[in-house]
């Protein structure tokens, strides 16, 4: 076998290319200096070089947004050091089967619970008891939109309230007795008033309720909608052992998740105007819920596509991380996309259908033809580029060579970019939930390894 000196000067450039990924790909203790360098310099054919460019990061308090029938309620209280105090108070209609059997007037109550069906936890000190109360609404939700700044009024004492034990379980149905005296009024009203009739004398009586956290318990907790949360009743006949049932759920209900936030004496104090660039030092981060989003500026992008001619790019990764290690029993914020910004913050839209544009992902189409036969971007929802975070190296990555090498053919006008936690299989996290996650504003870097030909 010959020694690598023995090889041909394309079989040695060869080796290098495979070293120089295998460093890569292996984590090699190699200056990082030098991968900017070309391999096998002594190769007339092709060379592959290695890029970091440093992106600036801020945060974006983005513009109220619509957290109508999100599909799961909310209800958390967090605090943390960056982000300050976040709240989320569940709002949610009540709901009857028209012509399901109500209880006849003989009916005895045995005993009546409102019912939370967890489907999520996400906080701290998840061996320690955390506390729910339901509280029925003094003004009822109308047929409008709500957004992550509203409230709705609701009576000072609970309905129903209860203390749990999270642990390991994440999903889980709670039960909360009713308060007794309006168990037995229901129910009296259930069996011979008209209050049950029909929905519109339903929801006169029963406007909804608000599902609120305890302050300091540093959780947040999703509940689904549906037969499972709602109020119980457990009743029998007289002179008969048969256990009887009527539910009144949340199925169908219009819902809202309405967010508080106090971040006096943080670093993000000074994020005050919505749609607004903030800078808050060294640090920059994202919470759900909150709406507070992050921007790249991509402008170093145009002086480095104009140093460089004929390439093609391999491999391109925009790379946040080491993230800073969340709470034990706090997960990240774990799939974002990136969506295309003017210098105003404001979401660029299709020209074909005005849908948002977002980077598409690697292997996907880049750009389309309009009816006129213009090139213009991608604006295919599922097939944007994901964001998606590593959970042993703690690295928020997203793949966008198409991206780029469409960037260099001019086939694309460079934007900056606003960081968004939704993807197309788990839906819009900024309505659904209280996950953050902060890095260090120098971790936040463009990978990029490109080869071209002499």
């Amino acid at each position: 076998m010959k020694s690598c000196m023995e090889c041909t000067p394309a079989l040695r450039a060869k080796f290098s290319v495979f070293a120089f990924f295998s460093l890569l790909v292996l984590g090699g203790c190699s200056d990082p200096a030098t991968l900017g360098l070309e391999l096998a310099p002594e190769n007339n054919q092709i060379g592959v070089f290695y890029k970091e460019i440093p992106l600036d990061a801020k945060v974006v308090l983005l513009d109220s947004f619509n957290t109508t029938n999100a599909g799961i309620l909310i209800v958390g209280d967090e605090e943390d050091p960056y982000f300050g105090k976040t709240r989320s108070t569940a709002y949610t209609r009540l709901h009857i089967e028209s012509g399901s059997e109500r209880p006849k007037s003989e009916a005895i109550l045995d005993s009546v619970f409102f019912n939370l069906a967890a489907v999520s936890v996400n906080g701290t000190n998840l061996d320690q008891k955390k506390k729910y109360s339901v509280h029925l609404l003094t003004k009822p939700l109308e047929d409008t939109l709500y957004y992550n700044f509203s409230k709705l009024p609701y009576q000072a004492n609970a309905m129903a309230e209860l203390e749990v034990t999270f642990k390991d379980t994440k999903d889980t149905l709670l039960k909360a007795r009713l308060n007794s005296v309006l168990a037995s009024e229901i129910f009296a009203k259930l069996k011979k008033g008209n209050e049950f009739d029909n929905v519109f004398s339903f929801r006169k009586y029963l406007p909804g309720v608000a599902i609120v956290p305890r302050a300091g318990d540093n959780t947040t907790t999703g509940f689904s909608l549906g037969g499972n949360t709602g109020i119980t009743f457990h009743y029998h006949i007289a002179g008969d052992t048969t256990k009887l049932t009527y539910k009144i759920t949340t199925f169908s209900s219009r819902s809202f998740n309405g967010i508080e936030s106090d971040r006096s004496g943080t670093p993000t104090a000074v994020v005050r105007d919505y749609k607004k660039s903030y800078s808050t030092g060294a640090v920059v981060g994202m919470k759900s819920g909150l709406g507070l989003a992050i921007r790249l500026d991509t402008s170093p992008l145009d002086a480095f596509l104009d140093t460089i001619k004929g390439v093609v790019f391999n491999q391109v990764t925009l790379q946040m991380g080491p993230i800073e290690e969340p709470a034990k029993g706090q997960s990240p914020i774990s799939g974002m996309v990136m969506k295309f910004i003017d210098s105003q913050n404001r979401v660029l839209l299709s020209s074909i259908n005005k849908a948002e544009l977002h980077v598409q992902g690697d292997g996907q189409i880049q750009v389309i033809e309009d009816e006129k036969g213009n090139k213009v971007p991608n604006n295919f929802f599922p097939s944007s580029a994901l964001i998606n975070f590593e959970t042993t190296s703690k690295l928020q990555r997203a793949g966008i060579s198409s991206y780029m090498n469409a960037l260099y053919k001019k086939e694309l006008q460079r934007k900056d970019w606003l960081l968004y936690a939704i993807t197309p299989t788990t839906g819009d996290d900024f309505k659904r939930s209280l996950r953050q996650f902060k890095v260090n504003k120098d971790k936040v870097v463009l990978t990029v390894i490109y080869s071209k030909t002499k």
